[in-house]
């Protein structure tokens, strides 16, 4: 179950939810529109050895990046 981020055409509210192939439309949780758009995401991959893997910065969550939880990893 993949989680997609959206706008509102409505409101222009931004927001990220999880989206079933099952479940109904996505609404905006602020004004409750199905006029949406999805919004283009960045995703993270790990590709390699386990070796390579440990050297990885793990997200901490905790140092205030702008970006969110994680983000430093990726300077």
């Amino acid at each position: 179950m993949p989680i997609f981020e959206y706008q509102c055409a409505s409101c222009n509210n931004e927001f990220e939810t999880l989206v079933r192939s099952s479940g109904p439309q996505p609404e905006c949780p602020e004004c409750n529109s199905t006029d949406l758009r999805k919004k283009l995401s960045s995703f993270a991959a790990v590709t390699g050895s386990a070796q390579s893997q440990q050297s990885l910065p793990a997200p901490c969550g905790s140092c205030g990046h702008p970006d969110g939880p994680g983000a430093c990893a990726l300077n």
